[in-house]
């Protein structure tokens, strides 16, 4: 299929994508049509990271979330068939009508259906070496976490360590807070969560003492109100947002451009000091020698503004080839 034709029925369906939302029950449920040659798996990869499945349960084609909704423990559940995606919220308490718009489009954005694909392929297809990326996993997206402050809380968690190391931190984080749906699972933190535990019981989890104090920090700002990152996912003003967060002390502009794509779907920071990305970019130059992050920072600047989806592409471009050499995969 052409990339105009995969365009213009990625198009088609995004006009109807919000097929219905309600609530019943005292359980919300919405559904959305998806994109022609959506890639449900990359969504359902990303979730299995943890392979304890202490707080994603990922069976076939269903996902099971559980996490914070209004400071209450929730399970969301999606479930890919047919081109759609059936999406149910069963929260630990009361919910209302207008918990249904949020639900859509925290979906939206999990499933990275705002991130504009189509125009970076068209754009970028016959480029001699992102065009290879492309055409390799044509309709890539950047499946993204629930919520902002999870993206931003994992990014701090996976600071200078391995992605094992910080997926054992991240369980005891959960274990930590202890809030757990009633269907078992276990629900990730918000920030009154976190900010709750303090430092101790932080560094308890594996958290090293600069590590425990910018969570603190962090959380303590957005329980205050002093921060507001959801108010900022339709439209996420990406200037105030770095500076906002630059001012956290162990907030870096990795840490940031990390946040800005798994949490708000920004598609053009620069993951240069990334080292799955480098790794893949060594492997589509066919480079003998590693690539720096200064030579990185260089490449990816040529492809704004989507370099950070440039970058998505080098990460599955290095899965691949870990998988085929029967390395492990690594998932940011």
């Amino acid at each position: 299929m052409g990339h105009d034709e995969r365009r213009k029925g990625g198009f088609a369906r995004r006009r109807g994508e919000l097929e219905g939302c309600g609530l019943e029950g005292g359980v919300l449920n919405c559904e959305l049509d998806l994109p022609v040659g959506f890639r449900a798996g990359d969504v359902l990869a990303f979730h299995l990271r943890d392979s304890l499945q202490m707080a994603e349960h990922v069976q076939g084609n269903c996902l099971r979330k559980g996490l914070a909704w209004s400071g209450r423990a929730a399970c969301l559940e999606i479930v890919f068939t047919g081109g759609r995606a059936a999406a149910r919220l069963d929260v630990d308490g009361p919910l209302s009508p207008s918990d249904g718009l949020l639900l859509t489009g925290m979906v939206r954005r999990m499933l990275g259906l705002t991130q504009a694909v189509e125009d970076f392929e068209q754009r970028w297809c016959a480029h001699p070496q992102v065009g290879r990326l492309i055409a390799a996993h044509p309709g890539l997206r950047v499946p993204l976490a629930a919520t902002p402050f999870e993206a931003l809380s994992w990014a701090v968690t996976g600071q200078q360590i391995s992605v094992a190391a910080a997926l054992t931190i991240r369980r005891r984080l959960i274990e930590a807070v202890g809030l757990r749906h009633t269907s078992g699972l276990f629900c990730y933190p918000d920030a009154a969560g976190v900010q709750a535990l303090g430092e101790p019981e932080l560094r308890a989890a594996g958290f090293s003492r600069a590590k425990a104090l910018t969570l603190l920090t962090l959380s303590g700002l957005l329980v205050s109100g002093d921060l507001s990152l959801d108010a900022w996912v339709e439209k996420p003003p990406i200037d105030d947002i770095q500076a906002c967060l630059l001012r956290i002390r162990g907030i870096g502009p990795w840490t940031i451009n990390y946040a800005l794509l798994r949490g708000f779907g920004w598609l053009d920071g620069s993951l240069h000091g990334d080292v799955a990305v480098r790794r893949g970019l060594q492997h589509l130059l066919e480079s003998p020698a590693p690539v720096s992050p200064a030579e990185t920072e260089r490449f990816l600047a040529g492809f704004s503004p989507w370099r950070a989806l440039v970058a998505a592409h080098l990460w599955a471009l290095d899965t691949a080839v870990s998988r085929a050499s029967g390395a492990a995969p690594k998932v940011g």
